[in-house]
């Protein structure tokens, strides 16, 4: 297997009061369960300098990569090798200094997380969050860009659309207009927890996810919904995308890279160093194929198991983490 042009690496694995989420906290990493859950920036640089062919990097995880004391280091190091560097965040630690690093260090996108319109609505689903402060965070961030005459980072808002929130789609893209934020991404849940594997503590989540989705809602509803948000995207010239509002069957023998080229592409890589197959699987104790700092990248990515998962992927008996995904669906 070839060396990878893209990765995904998680800075931070820890959720906690700093870090707000979705209204279920079902990971234990970090305080006060146990030690700071940070990759260690030397592990970092380690993985890395493995990957030689590496063009773009996504630094993401459940935990919010600006907790991560040495984040700006880990772009900068990256950027310095040429690497397109990304990342995700919900931007509650944001401050005039790190919205200046931001533009400093070579970020080239950063993706922010806004899953409402209304103070009401984006206070329920992201916990502890507080509307107006994100806001504010965001446009700190617009500024900084601005008084430094700088391109990037591009910043693109990324919503998850589910029951609570469709309705407020519209004002969503007449809020990114007036932030001066030209792209909002949609996309469902990504995940609906259905494998028969699932560990007992994931189970809420899985409930969530069914009272949630929108694979259960009336189409009429989404598509009125969508069609608002449209019409606003296109009168304010706002890019838009929307996901499918229903599965994509895979025909039989579809190959595997074309049901979802993820496994191929690159992998996703924890703070302890443990690889999995996408950012979809989110913790490493659904399924992972090794620890990359500890026995190299090559011996893991090139590795029985992950040429097994890979072999399985391309099947019309996909591993049952993959059946449960929306990417695999079509429909994220």
């Amino acid at each position: 297997m070839e060396s990878p042009r893209f990765a995904q690496i998680e800075p931070v694995g820890q959720c906690n009061l700093r870090c707000q989420m979705c209204p279920i906290q079902f990971r234990q990493d970090g305080p006060p369960h146990g030690p700071l859950a940070f990759m260690a920036f030397e592990t970092f640089c380690g993985i890395i300098d493995q990957l030689p062919d590496l063009a773009e990097l996504h630094l993401q995880g459940l935990g919010e990569p600006l907790m991560h004391p040495r984040f700006f280091d880990m772009v900068a190091y990256a950027a310095a090798r040429g690497i397109r560097v990304s990342t995700n965040t919900n931007l509650t630690l944001l401050n005039a200094r790190r919205a200046e690093l931001c533009v400093t260090s070579g970020l080239a996108e950063l993706h922010a997380s806004l899953d409402g319109a209304s103070a009401e609505v984006f206070e329920r689903i992201r916990v502890r969050a507080h509307f107006n402060r994100v806001l504010r965070n965001l446009d700190l961030l617009i500024g900084a860009r601005r008084r430094l005459g700088a391109d990037t980072p591009r910043i693109r808002v990324i919503t998850v659309v589910m029951r609570q929130n469709l309705h407020e789609l519209p004002a969503l893209v007449q809020l990114a207009h007036a932030h001066g934020v030209d792209t909002l991404f949609v996309q469902h849940l990504c995940h609906d927890f259905g494998e028969s594997t699932l560990p007992a503590h994931y189970r809420p989540m899985r409930a969530f996810v069914q009272d949630q989705t929108l694979l259960e809602e009336d189409l009429e509803r989404i598509e009125h919904y969508f069609a608002e948000a449209r019409a606003a995207a296109a009168r304010l010239d706002i890019d838009l995308r929307l996901p499918r509002a229903r599965p994509r069957p895979h025909p039989p023998h579809t190959p595997g890279r074309r049901r979802c080229d993820w496994p191929w592409r690159g992998p996703y890589i924890s703070y302890q160093g443990l690889a999995m197959p996408c950012c979809m699987v989110a913790t490493p104790d659904r399924i992972n194929f090794g620890n990359m700092a500890e026995r190299g990248f090559s011996a893991i990515w090139n590795g029985e198991p992950y040429e097994s998962f890979r072999h399985r992927l391309s099947s019309d008996d996909p591993p049952a983490i993959c059946g449960s995904c929306a990417v695999y669906h079509g429909i994220f």
